[in-house]
């Protein structure tokens, strides 16, 4: 099939995909507290540079953050400052660029499958990819990865567009190269590594460059460089170069060598993962692999195999391993897993295959039941109630989940892909919408700003003084200038006694009796105002955090009421 032929997706069909893509990645935008530790410190150093009007320099309160490059802090900056008061510290206002690169995402590989293979297929690869539990958790986090999702996306669409001979024109080949030097200016060399691979690996499965060189290097390259060089040249003189020593030097090559921050795992571990990352679509993805394999002779298919095979076996074999890592090759598997489910698919016999689908559906059936009980189990472990809706949304999602496996068995994947966005609609909503905002023993951050404020009720902003609960979101929603973090007891209460006025101390439990102490000893008369219990789900701590402020004293010398 060439470009020319089917129906291409058309505008009508395209509002109604984003639609869609929209009620299963809203539920919880704006209802779901700021999440630790990647989105707060992001949105921490969006705020920073909004207060500062450095938008080259990124910071963390007073430590450089020379993770990725400055890209998603100015999109979630422009965001911010045009949509909400930076200083409300709106953490919905940092997730829209997220949720909007996730529907360009969706929308492009919708577009982009209905050119090779018709209107239908490609509303099912947007809906597919819309559907996947990875892509439904980055578009509601203020982080890099939806809109790297979205650069990687369009640069693929544009090279499959010249790649396959369908390129008319120089529109697809400036696409390309503009998406490149976004990339770069996102996430670094991530968007060259999933490209680059996949090129190489096209030349060498052609055993020729002819179909790579209507990219036009000589030109696109430098355009691509023209985007994003001003800032690395900028940050690198900003910085003495240590911009690249850490980006570089102590992030990206230990991500290779060993598992950063605990964040490690075997060989295979994203393909183990697959079955909940790519949920619901990945049990009909099974079907997608003999569909590539007995296609690989078209083009198109040679480059969505080219797209997903080099990049997934780097992230495989890279040390440092997290489910999202992956999310730059789902969109050719939505691509691929459509054209198989609308294809006519010859009957599998093989006893082994049959076997092997057996297994992978009852991974999937486990996942299924696990994610559509999320919230109900949430309420019952946290706040040992039944919820009545969280409880009717789940067999809702687990009615779905049955039509998309009947669907299936009844020579229908095409409509399961409908029953799968159906249940993965619920699911969202039951989660992110109903039941983690709800959860309130696992939002500490809140809370304890919440009763900072009351404890200082005439300041206008509290100085908390925490230890030992670190959290990036308390950053966040208190504000960088006005939040310390201390790394002793000690050292917390020689911060309460230069802050008296307005500062209130957050200790834990076991760090309480060393604080009182040296609080003593420095003469300060405390009084505790709060307390805040839950658990900590960055690291599985359940805490105990008692807020003190220090206590006027009559002319007895007794604490005043």
């Amino acid at each position: 099939m060439t470009v020319d032929d089917g129906e291409k997706l058309s505008l009508k069909q395209g509002i109604l995909l984003l639609i869609a893509a929209l009620a299963i990645l809203l539920p919880g935008l704006t209802s779901l507290p700021p999440v630790d530790r990647d989105e707060s410190r992001y949105a921490v150093a969006t705020t920073q540079m909004l207060a500062s009007g450095d938008f080259v320099d990124i910071r963390f309160q007073d430590q450089p953050r020379y993770l990725q490059p400055a890209g998603v802090y100015w999109l979630q900056a422009l965001s911010a400052a045009a949509f909400t008061d930076p200083d409300a510290r709106q953490i919905w206002a940092f997730r829209l660029p997220s949720l909007t690169a996730a529907l360009a995402a969706v929308l492009v590989t919708g577009v982009m499958t209905s050119l090779w293979f018709g209107s239908w297929t490609g509303l099912l690869a947007g809906l597919l990819l819309a559907s996947c539990m990875s892509l439904g958790f980055e578009a509601r986090i203020a982080k890099t990865d939806a809109s790297l999702l979205a650069a990687v996306t369009i640069a693929q669409f544009a090279f499959m567009w010249v790649y396959a001979g369908a390129a008319r024109s120089r529109w697809p080949v400036l696409i390309f190269w503009i998406a490149l030097g976004v990339g770069g200016m996102l996430k670094g060399p991530i968007i060259l590594l999933v490209v680059g691979l996949g090129a190489v690996a096209l030349a060498l499965w052609d055993r020729s460059l002819a179909r790579l060189k209507p990219l036009q290097p000589l030109w696109g390259l430098p355009l691509a460089l023209l985007i994003a060089a001003p800032w690395y040249v900028a940050i690198g003189l900003a910085t003495d170069g240590d911009f690249f020593r850490v980006a570089i030097g102590d992030n990206l090559l230990h991500k290779v060598g060993t598992g950063q921050q605990s964040h490690g795992g075997p060989v295979g571990y994203h393909l183990m993962g697959f079955a909940l990352t790519f949920w619901p679509g990945a049990l009909l993805a099974a079907l997608a692999v003999p569909f590539a394999w007995r296609e690989r002779g078209r083009p198109e298919i040679r480059f969505l195999i080219c797209w997903i095979i080099p990049a997934w076996l780097v992230f495989e074999f890279v040390s440092t391993k997290l489910p999202h890592y992956v999310l730059p090759v789902f969109p050719a598997i939505a691509v691929l897993t459509a054209a198989a489910v609308t294809s006519v698919q010859p009957q599998a016999n093989a006893r082994w295959l049959k076997v092997l689908f057996g297994l992978v559906l009852l991974l999937w059936l486990a996942v299924s039941l696990t994610v559509s009980l999320l919230a109900p189990v949430g309420f019952w472990i946290y706040e040992a109630r039944l919820d009545p809706i969280a409880i009717a949304l789940a067999a809702a999602a687990i009615a779905a989940v049955g039509v998309m496996t009947w669907r299936v068995f009844a020579g229908r994947p095409d409509q399961a892909v409908l029953a799968g966005a159906v249940a993965a609609a619920v699911v969202s909503l039951n989660t992110y919408g109903l039941g983690l905002p709800r959860l309130e023993a696992l939002w500490l951050s809140p809370q304890i700003a919440q009763a900072a404020r009351a404890a200082a009720p005439g300041c206008e902003r509290p100085q908390i003084i925490s230890a030992p609960y670190h959290e990036p979101s308390l950053v966040f929603l208190n504000g960088p200038r006005a939040t310390r973090l201390m790394a002793t007891p000690d050292a917390a209460a020689e911060a309460l006694a230069q802050t008296p006025a307005c500062g209130v101390a957050v200790i834990g439990a076991e760090e309480r009796e060393a604080f009182l102490r040296r609080a003593a000893a420095l003469g300060l008369t405390l009084r505790p105002s709060g307390q805040v219990v839950g658990q900590n789900y960055s690291d599985g701590e359940d805490r105990e955090l008692t807020l003190y402020v220090t206590a006027p004293v009559d002319g007895t010398g007794r604490v005043a009421p």
